[in-house]
Parts: structure tokens; C-alpha cells; sequence
């Protein structure tokens, strides 16, 4: 008898979870599935920041991302739901620590931004956004909370570029904003100044030494440095400090921290979040910004 209790028992709890991530249809037509579920916790609203886990996948179960290997969840404003059964729909179902799965029409959500559906995607197929609502938060609270993990971040990479420093035994200056640089070859060239446009070679690697990007093996440009114009916010914050302390012919090597680099995202696949890194730099040359075009009726240049 107690036997044939417990399998009584076990089929109970397996229907029961079987009904609890039944697929259910909205009134817009959104398919959803509850996995677990917090009634008693916060619900969003339009204008809260959401930071959530995601896995994306499309009709035939092919992962298309995940936040979960990625090392970092999602953060994204919610906003008013752009079409009948959008994503933004299902968010808004939801409360913290909740998690579900949307399927939403392939066809509806492409379609809004005006792109084709691409490979892999089937016309009329869904894919199924799975989440974990990890936290609600409103602007205010946002912005107190990175705020607060800026704070955080700062210090810990400055203890992991000490460390880095000492262990490979580097003469490194280091600035005010924190990042560290080495002069391996003293340029005889000008100092680049906002406007200039620079020409560089690099190599990107993270601590562990793996090269995550280099213009000298890089096959697009055939091994030719880059071009762009400094200190217009076309390269990170620490690349821009540290080619700008630089004179043309010279090399370093920089060691940035994440908050000069790529932050809390990191690059997904390439850079995990937080990363501190390291680029040597050359400077091959610094040219003056090409002059603007001379407007209508001007001589000169000059109106």
C-alpha cells in the first residue's frame, strides 16, 4: 500500500507540474508558458528597467543566444508593446524572479523591424523567448544601483591591474581615470590632439593573454593598421586617453579597466563582462582632420 501511495504521489506531482507549464494564449494571441512563479513579488510596468536571463530560440529548438553563457543577463527598458503578442507583452505578464517562456510570431516581429525573416527563421514559425526576471527597477533606482556597482568595479580592477603589473614585473604609469600604460618604444613624432585623425596598429588580448582582435592578422584589412579621427568617441575611453599621451613612431602597451573599455556588456562572445585589457598600440601616424568642403558661395572655406 505505501508503495503504490508513493507512485500514487509521484504521478499527482508530475500532472500537476505538467498543467503548471501548460502553454496558455492571451487575449492578443501571445503563446506562454509559466515555470515558476512569484505572485507576491514585483510586476514591471512601461518604464521600468528590467534586467533579465534569456535564452532565444527558434522552431527547431536551435539556440539562437543565451544570456546565461554569455556571464550576464539583459537590461532593457519595457516599453509599450509594439504589436499584439510582441515580447514586451509577455514581460509585462510577469513579476521578479518569475520565469517563462513567449513564443512570438517570427513573421510579426520582423515584419516590425522591417527586416527579412533571416535563415533559420521558417515564415509563420515562432520563436520562443525563455526568461528569468531577475530584477525590477525604476529609472531613479537604476541609475543609484549602477551607480553603485561603478563604484565597485573601479576598485576591483584596479587590485586586478596591480596584480598584473607586479606579476609580470611592468615600469607602468598610471593616470587619474586608472588606466595603466608602458612605453615599450619612445615615439620622435607629434603628440595627436583632438581632430587628428591617427593611424594605429594593435592587438587586443584579456589578461590570460588570449588575442581576442589585431589589425596586424587581421585578414579583412590585410594586415594594414586602421585610421580614425581621436577624440571624437569613435574608440573606447582608454584607447583615446592613451594614444593622445603618444607620439607619432611610438609603441605601448595600455592596460585598461572595464569602466575604459567595454563595461558591464563586455562584446558577447569575445569580451566577458568586467574585463580588464590589455592592448599594445603603435602609432604609425598622426595627420591633421581633412578640411570641410567649402558651402555655397564661400572662398576659401570661409563664408
Amino acid at each position: 500500500m505505501k508503495f503504490k501511495s508513493t507512485i500514487a504521489f509521484f504521478s499527482v506531482a508530475a500532472l500537476m507540474a505538467a498543467c503548471n507549464n501548460r502553454v496558455s494564449v492571451s487575449e492578443t494571441g501571445l503563446k506562454y508558458q509559466i515555470h515558476d512563479e512569484h505572485s507576491d513579488s514585483r510586476k514591471p510596468k512601461v518604464g521600468d528597467i528590467l534586467t533579465f536571463h534569456l535564452v532565444l530560440k527558434n522552431s527547431k529548438d536551435s539556440v539562437l543566444r543565451d544570456t546565461y553563457k554569455e556571464g550576464q543577463p539583459m537590461q532593457m527598458m519595457l516599453q509599450v508593446p509594439p504589436f499584439k503578442g510582441s515580447f514586451e507583452e509577455g514581460l509585462a505578464m510577469i513579476s521578479k524572479k518569475d520565469s517563462a517562456s513567449f513564443f512570438v510570431s517570427a513573421d510579426s516581429l520582423f515584419t516590425r523591424m522591417m527586416q527579412p525573416l533571416p535563415p533559420g527563421i521558417p515564415k509563420g514559425s515562432d520563436i520562443q523567448f525563455t526568461v528569468k526576471l531577475v530584477d525590477v527597477q525604476n529609472e531613479q533606482e537604476f541609475q543609484k544601483s549602477q551607480a553603485s556597482a561603478r563604484d565597485k568595479q573601479v576598485k576591483v580592477d584596479a587590485k586586478t591591474i596591480d596584480d598584473y603589473v607586479a606579476k609580470n614585473k611592468l615600469n607602468a604609469t598610471e593616470t587619474a581615470s586608472g588606466l595603466n600604460y608602458v612605453v615599450t618604444q619612445e615615439g620622435t613624432g607629434v603628440k595627436p590632439v583632438a581632430g587628428n585623425v591617427v593611424t594605429v596598429h594593435y592587438t587586443g588580448k584579456l589578461l590570460d593573454g588570449k588575442v581576442f582582435d589585431s589589425s596586424v592578422k587581421n585578414p579583412q584589412s590585410g594586415g594594414k593598421p586602421i585610421d580614425f579621427p581621436i577624440g571624437q568617441g569613435m574608440v573606447i575611453p582608454g584607447w583615446e586617453e592613451g594614444i593622445m599621451n603618444m607620439k607619432k613612431g611610438g609603441k605601448c602597451t595600455f592596460i585598461i579597466p572595464s569602466s575604459l573599455a567595454y563595461g558591464t556588456a563586455g562584446s558577447p562572445g569575445v569580451i566577458p563582462p568586467n574585463s580588464v585589457l590589455v592592448f599594445d598600440v603603435e602609432l604609425v601616424d598622426v595627420k591633421k582632420a581633412p578640411a570641410a568642403p567649402a558651402g555655397p558661395g564661400a572662398v576659401g572655406g570661409q563664408q
